[in-house]
C-alpha cells in the first residue's frame, strides 16, 4: 500500500516579541494541540497560496508571507507529513478571531513549553530555536 504524502504550511507571526499560535479544535485531528497557524496544501496550489487561504479561513486574516523558514519531514504510522515553515506578517488593521480554530494567543517564545504542540510542530520549533531572542 503506498504510503499516503501530505504537505502542510504554517506561519511565525512575530509581533513585538509575541508569537501568534493557534489550537486545534476538539474535532480535529490531535485535539487541544497548539500549532503555529496554517493547514495543508491542497492540490494545484503553491507554499504561499495554501498559507494565505489557511490564514484568512482559519483565523480570518489577510497576511503578506515572507521568507521559508524551515522544512521538517516526519514520518507517521499511515502517513508521512512534511511541515514547511514561513515567516509571515499580517497585513495592516487584521486582527486574528476564532474561524476554524479553538483558540489563538499571542505568547513569547519562552512560553512555548507551556503549550503543548503536535510532534512535528515541536521538532519544527526545537530547529527554530536560534532564531527565538526572548
Amino acid at each position: 500500500m503506498a504510503t499516503r504524502l501530505i504537505r502542510v504550511v504554517a506561519a511565525v507571526v512575530e509581533d513585538g516579541g509575541l508569537y501568534l499560535i493557534t489550537q486545534r479544535r476538539e474535532e480535529a485531528v490531535l485535539p487541544g494541540l497548539w500549532e503555529f497557524p496554517g493547514g495543508r496544501v491542497e492540490a494545484g496550489e503553491t507554499d504561499e497560496q495554501a498559507l494565505s487561504r489557511e490564514l484568512l479561513e482559519r483565523i480570518g486574516v489577510i497576511a503578506q508571507i515572507g521568507a521559508a523558514l524551515t522544512e521538517r519531514h516526519t514520518v507517521y504510522p499511515d502517513y508521512e507529513l512534511t511541515l514547511a515553515l514561513y515567516s509571515a506578517t499580517l497585513a495592516p488593521g487584521q486582527i486574528p478571531r476564532r474561524g476554524r480554530v479553538q483558540d489563538f494567543r499571542w505568547i513569547r517564545s519562552s512560553e512555548f513549553d507551556q503549550y503543548q504542540f503536535p510532534a512535528a510542530d515541536q521538532a519544527t520549533m526545537d530547529a527554530l530555536l536560534g532564531l527565538r531572542v526572548n
